[in-house]
């Protein structure tokens, strides 16, 4: 489980990344683009996923991470219960995130060492 306060540090601690109103949620961006959305009223957020990190994360517990039942799914753009998560993988999430829509050079500042592992 992770605190809405707890997933907003870990969304501000990548490189760069914003935090915005967006309709009426709030939108963590990176280069003016969305990474994820959060929705505080059904305690979730919405990741920017690759078709494959989408596959990979919703083989987990699609009660827990899902895609968005709609074209926007099609997308990439997958759901996540702040209730029922754990911090380790909604970190590893919006890793992934965050390296599928920000720019190069900053993406590139996750990126593993060869004897290191990702954050």
């Amino acid at each position: 489980m992770v605190s809405i306060e707890r997933f907003r540090q870990m969304a501000l601690s990548f490189p760069e990344m914003t935090e915005a109103p967006h309709f009426d949620k709030t939108s963590f961006k990176v280069a003016k683009k969305v990474v994820v959305t959060l929705n505080q009223k059904e305690n979730r957020v919405c990741l920017k996923l690759s078709e494959r990190d989408q596959d990979l994360f919703s083989t987990f517990d699609r009660t827990v991470i899902y895609p968005v039942p709609n074209k926007w799914g099609r997308q990439g753009w997958t759901l996540v219960s702040l209730g029922k998560v754990a911090e380790e993988t909604l970190l590893d999430a919006l890793s992934a995130a965050y390296r599928e829509v920000a720019p190069k050079r900053l993406s590139a500042l996750l990126e593993p060492g060869p004897d290191e592992s990702i954050l």
